[in-house]
């Protein structure tokens, strides 16, 4: 197997092990389906191995494979270019005949010799100040002028006005162009349990007054009810979906903190007692308790047939589209904080860019708190209809 060969393979394989069709990973990749075709046939080879570097990605490659394919696409890459040409070559490689020598061409009449070029001599004002040349033969410096400083000044200040103002990011879903619409459309869900069935909320009240465990759907309603905050983690699922045919990329997700204080000595009110699920969803996982805390894609994992297979985790520069849509699962955890945050996610689309803020209902920020050691923890007895302690039910907290 040659070389060429041997890289459309790999490609090959990469396509086959993500199962999507053609057109779908050359629409995330941002090529067409045709290109892609071509890769994975080895009837052509990428000028570039930044696109093969996202397939390989995409499709949840590791590093050592990623440098394996780089490798093979160079070497398939040496071979399908044509051989480069000498610097300043023209008209056809080889010559028809057998070149003349040097200075066989006579002359047709007598040649004048060349007389040397240089800068003629300028004879200084008398009231100009005589500044001595750099150089030996260098022309003499022309009467300074007193209005180009000033001109040449307010244009610059112009210019660098106008590329702040051309770098500065959007906020709040606004583009660089002020009032353009967005070119995608999003919805923001913050009110999530794991798999859908587990979760902690921290509440400053006796169980006494606090209601029954709510069904999923209900889960903000009652929040909002006790006064609740997520207890040790946060899932946020945020939609993404392009308006119209083309298509717009997601170039990250950002975590702002804007909040910051000791973990909350409230009680713990725990929904159920911990469940599984056959489905292991890929997100964003982000540690609020770090100084700095980054969305780190993670890849999911699908139990659910006779053999697992693991779900590429979403990674930067993602494309979405109209018929294409994304979720982003976002899952913060918090141990020794408590922390109020919101996301920012950076798009481009159509030569505009701009970041769309991520935040809970109403633009207020998540708010994520660890638990503070003593604090009790309750679960709810659904036989006695009361909320009671890990002690009173067996189980430690």
């Amino acid at each position: 197997m040659g070389e060429v060969e041997e890289f459309a393979a790999r490609v090959r394989a990469l396509k086959e092990r993500d199962g999507r069709s053609y057109e779908a990973l050359a629409r995330r990749l941002g090529v067409s389906a045709s290109t892609l075709h071509r890769y994975c046939s080895g009837a052509a080879v990428p000028e570039a191995f930044a696109v093969l570097g996202r397939l390989a990605r995409l499709c949840g490659a590791g590093t050592d494979e990623i440098r394996e394919l780089e490798e093979h696409w160079q070497r398939a890459d040496l071979i399908r270019r044509p051989p480069a040409r000498p610097a300043g070559a023209v008209g056809p490689a080889e010559p028809d005949g057998p070149a003349e020598p040097v200075g066989s061409v006579e002359p047709d009449g007598p040649v004048e010799p060349i007389k040397p070029v240089g800068p003629e001599p300028v004879t200084p004002r008398p009231l100009a100040p005589t500044v001595a040349p750099a150089y030996e033969g260098a022309p003499a410096p022309a009467r300074p002028r007193r209005r180009a400083p000033l001109v040449f000044g307010a244009v610059l200040a112009v210019l660098a006005l106008a590329l702040v103002v051309a770098l500065l990011p959007g906020r709040g879903g606004k583009s660089q162009e002020a009032g353009a619409p967005l070119p995608f459309t999003y919805t923001v869900s913050s009110d999530l349990w794991e798999n859908g069935c587990g979760h902690t909320y921290l509440a400053d009240r006796p169980p006494a007054r606090v209601g029954a465990p709510p069904v999923p759907v209900d889960a903000g309603r009652w929040a909002g009810a006790v006064g609740a905050v997520d207890g040790g983690q946060t899932l946020v699922r945020v939609s993404v979906q392009g308006k119209g045919a083309s298509a717009v990329v997601l170039q990250g997700l950002h975590v702002r903190v804007v909040g910051r204080a000791g973990p909350l000595r409230w009680a713990a009110y725990r929904m159920d007692e911990g469940c599984g699920g056959a489905v292991t969803p890929r997100r964003f996982a982000v540690d609020l308790d770090a100084p700095r805390p980054l969305a780190r894609p993670v890849d999911g994992y699908d139990a659910s047939g006779e053999e697992g297979r693991e779900i590429p985790a979403v990674r930067f520069p993602y494309t979405v589209t109209a018929a294409e849509p994304e979720e982003l699962l976002v899952s913060a955890r918090a141990a020794r904080c408590d922390c109020r945050w919101y996301l920012e996610l950076e798009w481009s689309a159509e030569g505009r860019s701009g970041v769309v803020r991520i935040a809970d209902s109403g633009g207020e920020a998540f708010r994520t708190s660890g638990r503070a050691k003593g604090g009790p923890v309750y679960g709810y007895d659904s036989a006695k209809g009361r909320w009671i302690t890990g002690a009173e039910s067996g189980q430690s907290g």
